[in-house]
């Protein structure tokens, strides 16, 4: 009898103990989120993205905000509307604002080496966020730069630097964390006058990442970049975004990880984003059809690198 019950404890303890490894080892299912142009976020778009579980949007497209000057289109009392009732349309639908995507091109270049003109996109950022506040996002990501004129690499680094710094005051006003984007260069130099973006590599991005504060973090672009799980693994629990879609590393694809036309590993991304400790969104910014497909196949994917 007594070895019965010892035979029967041990089981019990067995059995627990094996599925609590288990459970340790299976990560937890991300919230899905998707990448919406400001211009086309509407109460109703909204609501059907939570329909389907959504959970979460990062606000991109501010680029249509401004002209050519870095001057805004709107006034001020437009744009504050604006901003109001994005964040009224998401409350509504019970869809939370993970990201901004702050604007970036030729005239918006945080990197240039024209100093009054970088003073001049450095402020246009901070009134833009002073927009954005009304948002409560989490995340505010920038691109490190637009295309750096050859042989001034080292110059157009610096003065990210610069404006990181001064920008991450303002993005911690807001109670946000403020994310660099790795940017697409497959290779060094895009022509006689231009370089490819930087944060064009791994190694470039480890080399910035450490020249930045520490509370500024890294978003990281599964499309402009081959191997991302690399640059996952580089950046660790420094990873605080992501943006989700597939291509080759050499050209803006944007597909739909499911689409079959990327090169993408997505097992071998999902598993590097569980040993980076990633926990926000997978956040889509890709073609669809119907924001259905994106959490399917997030949901394809996960099963594919844990099981079901």
């Amino acid at each position: 009898m007594r070895k019965s019950v010892v035979l029967i404890v041990l089981l019990f303890l067995y059995f627990n103990i094996a599925s609590a490894q288990k459970q340790k080892q299976t990560p937890g299912l991300l919230k899905v989120g998707y990448s919406v142009g400001i211009d086309k976020i509407t109460a109703e778009k909204l609501k059907y993205a939570k329909s389907v579980n959504i959970e979460c949007i990062e606000v991109s497209g501010m680029n249509t905000l401004f002209d050519g000057n870095r001057k805004f289109l709107l006034n001020d009392a437009e744009m504050t509307d604006k901003f109001i009732d994005i964040k009224k349309w998401a409350d509504d639908a019970g869809i939370r604002i993970w990201s901004v995507h702050m604007p970036y091109g030729r005239n918006i270049d945080l990197s240039t080496i024209d100093e009054d003109g970088r003073k001049e996109v450095v402020e246009l950022h901070k009134k833009l966020l002073g927009f954005c506040k009304v948002l409560n996002p989490q995340i505010v990501l920038f691109h490190p730069s637009w295309l750096p004129v050859r042989h001034q690499r080292e110059k157009h680094k610096d003065q990210l630097v610069k404006s990181v710094k001064e920008l991450n005051r303002e993005v911690r006003k807001m109670k946000a964390v403020m994310v660099i984007e790795n940017l697409l260069g497959y290779k060094p130099v895009r022509d006689e006058q231009y370089e490819n973006p930087l944060f064009r590599t791994v190694e470039e991005a480890v080399e910035m990442m450490n020249r930045m504060p520490r509370t500024v973090y890294s978003a990281i672009d599964m499309n402009h970049i081959k191997n991302p799980e690399r640059l996952i693994d580089s950046m660790g629990n420094r990873l605080k975004s992501v943006h989700v879609s597939d291509g080759n590393g050499e050209k803006e694809c944007h597909y739909m990880p499911c689409s079959g036309k990327g090169e993408n590993d997505w097992v071998a991304i999902l598993r590097a984003l569980d040993s980076a400790g990633y926990k926000g969104p997978f956040m889509y910014e890709c073609a669809y059809d119907d924001e259905k497909q994106l959490v399917d196949c997030y949901h394809s994917l996960y099963s594919q690198a844990f099981g079901d």
